[in-house]
């Protein structure tokens, strides 16, 4: 669903963890928890099945069943499945129709307490609403978008449900230039309560495939996960801003002999950036990850 600043001295800003804003009546957090945020991945019909059984060999964990749905406000069907692992959870589309507008284009799903009043807050932090706010089988949905192009799908559950945390909770990865980098990071944090966990203003340029430069990369952290807002001056090689989420796993390695015994292709070997290691993959059906293991 899916984008440097170039720095001559490589120094690096380390940035006090600031506090998010407080939760009160006026200002709530929608956040019901990141066990239930989804990357959205659109895969061919022909493609669905190996997808689902190769995103399971590589992580573990297991899927809901499997149905054609209309999941969208006009007339749509797609075959569905969400698949539940260790590392988070991938809602699955595979489109048996054409898929309407604005869908394909929004990268994340996030589970709110209260879908109304989320929007008119989101509204409130500067969101703009691609899709108004329109009922599914289960729910209620609403698609919007932040500076910069950043879309995502807001759900709301009329059954509430309950999943167990998370052994890691997944990194969204957002690729953003200068231009609009500061202004999705304030209108995110207002709305998702967030905290900025770091912002070096000079990472190396080998974590986005350029080590002729630096760039800026921020992290932040709310109840609705992790996220790293890498901006750039746009000028990515291949298959760097083509991925939308980043996973932790305990030993890349390790991970990567499943993934290619399930037919997962590696895009960028495992290699040490400053805080991990990491590797790209894509699997059947196209979907483009990151994946990466913490100080190993």
């Amino acid at each position: 669903m899916k984008l440097c600043r170039l720095l001559a001295a490589a120094v690096l800003l380390a940035t006090p963890v600031i506090a998010p804003a407080r939760t009160t009546a006026t200002h709530p957090d929608f956040a019901v928890g990141p066990q239930y945020d989804s990357t959205h991945v659109y895969v061919a019909p022909a493609d669905f099945d190996r997808f689902m059984a190769s995103f399971i060999a590589t992580f573990g964990g297991n899927t809901s069943k499997q149905g054609v749905f209309q999941v969208t406000p006009t007339a749509s069907q797609t075959i569905s499945q969400v698949a539940m692992t260790p590392v988070g959870l991938v809602s699955v589309f595979g489109f048996k129709t054409p898929i309407p507008y604005p869908f394909g284009a929004e990268r994340t799903g996030y589970l709110v307490t209260d879908i109304d009043a989320a929007v008119a807050a989101a509204r409130k932090a500067g969101a703009t609403r691609l899709v108004n706010t329109f009922p599914d089988p289960i729910g209620r949905d609403v698609v919007l978008q932040w500076p910069g192009g950043v879309t995502m799908q807001f759900y709301w559950h009329t059954v509430k449900p309950n999943y167990a945390p998370t052994a890691t909770v997944p990194e969204n990865r957002i690729y953003l230039t200068e231009d609009a980098a500061d202004l999705f990071i304030t209108h995110w944090r207002t709305f998702a309560h967030g905290v900025i966990v770091s912002d070096d203003a000079a990472a190396p340029g080998s974590e986005i495939g350029r080590p002729d430069v630096r760039y800026r990369r921020v992290r932040l952290r709310s109840g609705f996960g992790n996220m790293t807002v890498l901006v750039t001056d746009g000028a990515l090689p291949w298959p760097y801003g083509r991925e939308v989420t980043g996973y932790t796993v305990p030993d890349v390695s390790a991970t990567l002999a499943k993934a290619t015994e399930a037919g997962v292709e590696t895009l960028v070997p495992p290699h040490r950036e400053a805080d991990r290691v990491s590797t790209m993959v894509r699997f059947p059906g196209g979907y483009i990850a990151e994946i990466h293991s913490n100080g190993r």
